[in-house]
C-alpha cells in the first residue's frame, strides 16, 4: 500500500510538470498568431473564421436503426426518360407492324378483286362465245334449209303474199296513227306518277323513247322491192300452232317471231325489275309494255296478232326472271336479252315440214 501511495504521488508531479510548461508554449503560440493577424490587410483581419457546426452526437439506437435506402433524382428522371423512349418505340413498331399487315390485306383484297373480275370476264366471254358459236349454227341451218327448199314459189301465190304484205302495212300504219294509243300513254304516265313507282315510271319513258325511234327507222323502210325480198318467193319449212289454228312460215317470217320473244322477254325483265326496286307486287299484265306488246314489229312478215302474242309469251318469262333476280328462262347478251333455245321450242313449237 505505501508503494502504491508513492507511485500516485510521484505521477501527480509528473503532470504537474508538464503543465507548467504547457502554459509558456501557449503564450508564445498566441503572440505568434497576433503578430500574424496584424500584417495582415484589415480587410482579411475583419472577417470572422468559419467555424465548423458541432455535429449533434448520434444516439446510440439511431446508430443501430436501418437506413432507408434513397436514389437520386437524377437518377429517377433518367429511368423514367428510358421507359418512355422504350415505350415509343414499342408504339411506333406496333403502328408499323399494324401498316404493314393493312397493306398487305389491302393487296390481298386488290389481288382477289382481280382475280374475280378476270374470271367474271373469262365467264362473259365464254358466254359471248358460245352464243357466236350458236348463232353460227344457227344460220348454217339456215342456209342449208334454204339450199334445200330449192323451189320456188309459184307466180300467183306470190302475189298473194305481196297482198297480204300490203294489208298488214296498212292496217299497222293507222293503227300507229290513231290517237288512242297516246291516250293509253298518257294514261299510264298519271297513274304511275299517283302510284309513286318512280322506276316503273323510268322504265316506262325509256321504253317509249325507244318504240318511237324504232318507228322512225320502220319509216324509212316501208317501200320495198317486192320481187327481190326473198321471203316473197321462198316456200314454207315450218308449221305452228296458235289459237287453235295451224299455221305454215318460211325461214324469214320464223326469225321475225323468234325476235318478237326476245324482245319480250328483255322488255318484261326490265320490267320486273323496276316493279321489285318500287317493292310492287308482281303483275306482268299490268304494264304499259305488256299491254303494247309492239316494240320491234315494223309490219312485215309476219301478222302484227301472231307478233304481239309471241312478245307476250317472252314478256311474262321475262318478267318472272327479273322480278324475283334469275335466268331461268334467258340470259343477258351484252345490252339485250335472249331467250334460251330450249323455251323457244316450248313458246314457238315449230315443226319441221321437211
Amino acid at each position: 500500500m505505501k508503494r502504491i501511495a508513492v507511485l500516485s504521488t510521484a505521477a501527480l508531479f509528473v503532470l504537474l510538470g508538464a503543465a507548467a510548461l504547457a502554459y509558456p508554449q501557449q503564450d508564445q503560440q498566441d503572440e505568434n498568431q497576433n503578430k500574424s493577424d496584424k500584417d495582415k490587410p484589415a480587410k482579411q483581419r475583419d472577417q470572422k473564421p468559419h467555424k465548423p457546426e458541432p455535429q449533434q452526437a448520434q444516439r446510440p439506437q439511431d446508430a443501430n436503426r436501418p437506413q432507408p435506402a434513397t436514389e437520386p433524382r437524377q437518377g429517377n428522371q433518367d429511368t423514367q426518360e428510358q421507359v418512355q423512349q422504350q415505350q415509343d418505340r414499342n408504339r411506333q413498331e406496333q403502328e408499323r407492324r399494324q401498316q404493314e399487315q393493312n397493306q398487305q390485306q389491302q393487296r390481298t383484297n386488290d389481288q382477289k378483286r382481280q382475280d374475280q373480275n378476270r374470271q367474271e370476264q373469262q365467264q362473259v366471254q365464254q358466254q359471248q362465245n358460245q352464243q357466236r358459236q350458236q348463232d353460227q349454227n344457227r344460220q348454217a341451218r339456215q342456209q342449208e334449209q334454204y339450199r334445200q327448199q330449192g323451189e320456188r314459189l309459184s307466180e300467183h301465190r306470190q302475189q298473194q303474199m305481196v297482198a297480204e304484205q300490203q294489208r298488214r302495212t296498212a292496217q299497222f300504219r293507222q293503227e300507229q296513227d290513231q290517237q288512242r294509243q297516246r291516250r293509253l300513254e298518257q294514261q299510264r304516265t298519271v297513274q304511275l306518277q299517283q302510284q309513286r313507282r318512280t322506276a316503273q315510271y323510268g322504265f316506262q319513258e325509256d321504253y317509249l323513247q325507244r318504240e318511237r325511234q324504232e318507228q322512225l327507222r320502220f319509216e324509212n323502210n316501208r317501200n320495198r322491192d317486192y320481187d327481190r325480198d326473198p321471203y316473197y318467193y321462198t316456200a314454207p319449212i315450218y308449221r305452228y300452232q296458235r289459237a287453235g289454228n295451224y299455221y305454215e312460215i318460211n325461214q324469214y317470217g320464223a326469225d321475225v317471231l323468234r325476235q318478237a320473244v326476245n324482245y319480250g322477254y328483255g322488255e318484261g325483265f326490265r320490267t320486273g325489275q323496276a316493279d321489285r326496286e318500287d317493292r310492287w307486287h308482281s303483275d306482268y299484265q299490268d304494264s304499259y309494255a305488256y299491254q303494247d306488246a309492239n316494240f320491234g314489229y315494223d309490219g312485215f312478215y309476219v301478222d302484227q296478232a301472231d307478233y304481239n302474242y309471241y312478245f307476250r309469251e317472252g314478256f311474262r318469262r321475262g318478267y318472272e326472271d327479273g322480278y324475283n333476280s334469275r335466268y331461268e328462262y334467258g340470259r343477258r347478251q351484252g345490252d339485250s336479252y335472249v331467250v334460251l333455245d330450249i323455251q323457244f321450242s316450248n313458246i314457238l313449237g315449230f315443226v319441221s315440214l321437211r
